[in-house]
């Protein structure tokens, strides 16, 4: 694929060392920015033929066959229109829009248009992530009860994330679109979000918006969704996720802890160790390589295989919209003080009725509760009368 980025900041830059390393076959060939400077600096570093302070001309440049928008949030509308009317392939950053309106626009205009619309995701592309769904679906952890995803650092790299109108929001806009898609993965996207009870908080920055939250999502056959996110976490960027199933339980460590632990006073050149580090001395935790931790690489390799392939990603424009008003739900609820339905005006998961609770028989007449080895070898039975719903338990004695 040859890309046109429109965008040359932080996330921009991000995504082209992703794209251009190793040998990949998938290349930049344009890059667009407001600013000339930056786009023929980004356009000098990278090797690429083609720049511009045009975004529609980038956008339709014959040598460009899909666009990834690396944009702030409030352009995002804007720049899917245009891929729209050019009839290019497009892929967006997270989050889809600001609200739950702004994304269903654009999935709807991408639709309509017959263009391909990937949702770039990256937390639901690393690979303790990937390797953790594989279990998922397998059954490995039975019926997912509780997801819980946290990232928390000390707070974004441009201003205009600190601009409410711009960003859409704080904490909630930037780090929960992660944390509520990680969630629905591992949940089931099949499974209908219903509600969301929120707390928001103004704690440190001297912004509008909110610098941390905590949120639950919950979902039509029982299961929980847990959101924590800050921009108030000092040491670094933590990123972290939990799931509670039937049978058993996932706990993935995605940053800042990973393995990979060094000490220096200093004395060397000053030089980058890895996204929101706040420090480069004293006891540091540097990424092997980030790019690939963040899932950059298996993101973009299934975003081009799709398009290749006549078929959705992972990661649809979709779920950017479905994350938008789940979102939209925990501003709200943060207001009020209540659980706040999650307004989706266009559901294509199960129908909620699909999606009661379903309890363990034990036999014809009993459900099974718990089944405990005790210290002495002795095997309990706890169990419940399908009828009468009286409480009993049966020991089966070691020998």
């Amino acid at each position: 694929m040859k890309i046109a980025m429109l965008g040359s900041g932080f996330i921009a830059r991000f995504y082209a060392e992703s794209l251009h390393a190793q040998r990949r076959r998938d290349h930049v060939v344009m890059v667009y920015s407001r600013n000339e400077e930056n786009a023929k600096r980004f356009a000098s570093d990278y090797g690429l033929p083609h720049y511009s302070t045009s975004m529609e001309d980038a956008i339709a440049h014959p040598d460009v066959d899909v666009v990834l928008i690396s944009l702030p949030n409030h352009l995002h509308e804007a720049a899917v229109h245009a891929c729209v009317k050019a009839k290019k392939h497009v892929i967006c950053t997270k989050p889809l829009g600001r609200t739950a309106a702004e994304a269903k626009r654009m999935l709807d205009a991408v639709e309509q248009a017959g263009i391909f619309g990937g949702y770039l995701e990256d937390l639901c592309y690393t690979p303790k992530f990937l390797k953790s769904m594989e279990s998922v679906k397998r059954g490995d952890i039975g019926r997912v009860l509780w997801a819980k995803s946290r990232e928390t650092h000390p707070g974004p790299h441009s201003d205009w994330f600190w601009d409410k109108e711009k960003s859409g929001g704080g904490a909630i806009i930037d780090l929960g679109c992660h944390c509520v898609e990680i969630s629905r993965n591992f949940i089931g996207k099949n499974i209908k979000p219903i509600e969301v009870m929120c707390w928001a908080d103004t704690q440190v920055h001297p912004i509008d918006a909110e610098d941390h939250a905590i949120g639950l999502v919950k979902y039509t056959n029982g299961a929980i969704g847990q959101f924590e996110v800050s921009w108030t976490f000092r040491g670094g960027m933590d990123l972290r996720d939990e799931v509670m199933g039937t049978e058993g339980t996932i706990w993935v460590n995605s940053f800042l802890r990973t393995g990979f632990e060094m000490f220096t006073t200093g004395k060397g050149d000053d030089g980058y160790v890895a996204e929101k580090a706040e420090s480069n001395t004293g006891w540091l935790f540097p990424v092997g390589d980030e790019a690939h931790e963040l899932g950059y690489p298996h993101m973009f390799t299934d975003m081009f295989n799709a398009i290749e392939e006549n078929r959705d990603p992972l990661e649809t424009f979709y779920d950017g919209y479905v994350v938008n008003a789940i979102l939209d739900a925990a501003f709200k609820s943060a207001e009020t003080k209540t659980w706040e339905p999650i307004v989706l005006e266009d559901w294509r998961g199960d129908d909620p009725e699909d999606n009661q609770k379903h309890w363990e028989s034990y036999d014809v007449d009993h459900y099974l509760i718990k089944k405990e080895i005790l210290p002495n070898g002795d095997i309990t039975l706890i169990l419940k009368h399908k009828t009468s719903g009286k409480v009993s338990q049966k020991v089966t004695r070691a020998e």
